[in-house]
């Protein structure tokens, strides 16, 4: 059970945090500190008191195992206990390594004395989570460091090492020796000396032009987080820190902090926090799964998906054998992955002998053979299934029994493909985005055959490559792409319906997208979807066809690559311009179909789109494709581009609420431009809808 221990060393009582693995300030904990000063208060042999952690954290802060239970909010909450220490009639001493982080700040900043380790980190990283601090922190921070300072620090929720701090009132030491020895001296030095309890609220935090700096600020912070309440709060409570009475100031944060709380875009960012947390967890497969040792691995295709998994892994110090069956498209491969790295030599990223040793782990190869002892080979080669058959069929032959054998495949079925195989157990599916060294989701996909250790290295291998992996079921498209089918096909049928490129676009982003739906078509390559599109309608005649989309690839406008698509683009410029051409290809195709056009509002776009994600997404859940409601959601965080303050595609649909969700999609049942059914819920959406229950609910 997470507690706090209490030793004596001679004079000082050392109350050590106990709560691994950050130390977070649960219940138990707090009570434990709680105690401990008691204690020290109640003992006349003791003169002073050390508050410490473990080497990796003093705190991280809150214990997120207890978020949105009764113990979170129990007393003896945070400004509780940090009124304990505070007011504490011996000196209280806070010796700090690793984290100290959220209240882990706020509780050392509640400590008379504080020395840490150079290295240590220091960050309130609240606002991340959509609140500001809420034990303090943004009333004694700038008495410590300064209002400028503490405010960068709170708004941008960066860690920053205790070094930089230096000579300022936050640190009174830094030690590069024993750090629990060093905070004994250090206690002991304040007794003997009989030095003040000092308090940080009675510190003055200071600004030469508090209003025109406040005033400046807000404006700026108020440009960059359009989307987002806390940074602004954070603004209001730091100048409360400035301008008004320490009491006063706490009421500022305290009001701001409660009312941040109940924000869709706080419920969002901390729904998307915990959302992450928990796809690693897969129902079937225990967290103590054996897993398999992966020293090196082979890449087969030196294109820009297998060139950016490549960089993955050299990021990683894993060894890459890359292989291509022609010269030229080898060079090309190896010349790509160079200039990634000269890239961030130069903009001061990386050394050059660091960018040399990652360089220098890449073994570029023209065979197969060469990968007979790699731990795991991902193919990245065209998507079609007679390529993906050869290059299986290849692998089964030279690639060691024990080996992981890994498709790339963004849409294909993962079990024919581990059926060309002598051995389907060892074949999963890794479904990296593109660039796919910068894109942080990985799709895990597990095919009816896949072992369970196979699926547990993937999981442990994509945080070593720092991804956020999503266990996807076998179906076509799996989550991802499978739901972004039917996000497209409505952009494409609101385009024949009467609504223009820019407006279907416009719609989206202000909605909160990274992009709208036609400028991703065109940045990811017109032709790939065009590929899917012919594949789907040969497999279903009667499914809706795409025209405008269709023809445009017909004249060969592909997107950026091309120059063209549902924009223009000058050379070696990324606009997305309006091109009249597209104007008149939509003008004949609703001449054709029959179509009148008609005025779209904004409004609908948005509806369409997002419900049509949220529908298939249901779909994918009911399924079973999809473990949880919230793993749909990290897919489109991390993948799509979905806004973050939006929380993903079905966490929104349970803001909006499922009820009037279903009912908007009973009304676009009328549009008889669709595909015939599109529109009716899910069995999992209208069920849930009337039991008034969230997707994942029991």
């Amino acid at each position: 059970m997470s507690t706090a221990h209490y030793d004596l060393n001679g004079a000082i009582a050392v109350i050590r945090l106990d709560n691994p693995p950050v130390n977070g300030l649960g219940l138990a904990l707090r009570q434990g500190i709680v105690n401990g000063i008691r204690q020290a208060e109640a003992d006349d042999a003791v003169k002073a008191v050390v508050l410490i952690g473990s080497d990796r954290a003093f705190s991280g802060g809150a214990d997120i195992s207890e978020f949105g239970t009764s113990k979170a909010t129990a007393e003896p909450n945070l400004n509780t206990v940090i009124n304990y220490v505070e007011s504490s009639r011996k000196p209280v001493i806070a010796a700090i390594s690793g984290a100290c982080m959220g209240g882990g700040l706020e509780l050392a900043l509640g400590c008379h004395y504080r020395i840490a380790k150079p290295d240590a980190q220091i960050a309130l990283p609240e606002v991340k989570l959509g609140l500001l601090p809420g034990a303090g922190g943004t009333q004694r921070l700038p008495r410590v460091i300064g209002a400028e300072h503490a405010l960068n620090m709170i708004v941008s929720g960066s860690a920053v090492p205790a070094k930089q701090f230096k000579g300022s009132a936050l640190f009174d030491e830094l030690v590069d020796g024993e750090l629990q020895d060093a905070a004994i001296a250090y206690a002991t030095k304040v007794a003997n000396e009989n030095l003040p309890l000092k308090k940080v609220r009675d510190l003055k935090a200071k600004h030469p032009n508090p209003e025109g700096f406040f005033m400046f600020t807000r404006n700026t912070v108020g440009a960059m987080a359009k989307n987002y309440p806390a940074p602004l709060k954070c603004v209001d409570a730091v100048k409360a820190a400035v301008t008004m009475p320490f009491d006063k100031g706490m009421e500022v944060e305290r009001e701001a902090f409660v009312n941040l709380m109940q924000t869709p875009e706080s419920r969002a960012l901390r729904h998307a926090f915990f959302s992450e947390r928990l796809t690693s967890k897969i129902a079937d497969v225990p967290s103590d799964t054996p897993v398999r040792d992966i020293k090196s691995v082979g890449v087969i295709g030196g294109g820009t998906m297998g060139t950016g998994i490549s960089i993955n892994f050299l990021n990683a110090g894993i060894p890459v054998t890359l292989v291509e069956m022609k010269q030229e498209g080898l060079d090309r491969g190896v010349a790509a992955i160079q200039k990634v790295y000269e890239g961030r030599v130069k903009k001061g990223r990386m050394s050059e002998d660091d960018a040399r040793a990652k360089i220098a782990l890449l073994t570029p190869s023209l065979t197969y053979d060469d990968l007979s002892d790699v731990d795991l080979v991902i193919e990245a080669v065209f998507e079609e299934m007679g390529v993906k058959q050869s290059v299986f069929e290849k692998l089964d032959e030279v690639c060691k029994q024990g080996a992981i054998l890994a498709s790339n495949t963004s849409t294909l079925d993962l079990n024919k493909i581990a059926s060309f195989t002598k051995r389907p157990e060892d074949v999963i599916g890794l479904h990296f985005f593109s660039p796919a060294n910068i894109m942080k989701l990985l799709e895990v996909v597990r095919g009816d055959k896949t072992a369970k250790d196979v699926l547990a290295t993937a999981m442990k291998l994509a945080k070593a490559i720092r991804k956020t992996a999503v266990v996807s079921g076998v179906c076509d498209g799996f989550i991802g792409n499978r739901m972004i089918n039917q996000y497209q096909r409505e952009a494409l049928l609101m385009l024949e319906e009467g609504a223009s490129v820019q407006q279907i676009d416009k719609a989206i982003e202000k909605f909160g997208f990274a992009m709208g739906p036609l400028r991703m078509a065109d940045l990811a390559g017109g032709d790939i979807g065009w590929a899917i599109r012919k594949r789907q309608y040969q497999e279903n005649p009667d499914m809706v066809k795409m025209v405008v989309a269709d023809r445009l690839c017909e004249m060969g406008r592909y997107g950026q690559k091309t120059g063209a698509g549902f924009y223009r683009y000058e050379p070696g410029n990324r606009n997305a311009l309006h091109d009249p051409e597209v104007d008149k290809v939509v003008d004949e195709v609703r001449a054709e179909l029959g179509i009148t056009p008609r005025k779209i509002s904004n409004q609908e776009i948005v509806e369409r789109c997002v419900y049509a994600l949220v529908n298939e997404g249901a779909q994918i859940l009911d399924e079973g494709i999809a473990q949880r409601a919230s793993d749909i959601d990290m897919v489109y965080l991390t993948g799509y581009g979905f806004p973050v303050f939006r929380g993903g595609p079905m966490h929104y649909a349970e803001e909006v609420g499922l009820p009037n969700v279903v009912r908007a999609m009973q009304a676009f049942t009328e549009d008889r431009h669709t595909q015939p059914g599109f529109w009716k819920p899910a069995a999992l959406l209208a069920k849930r809808a009337e039991e008034g229950k969230g997707f994942d609910a029991k």
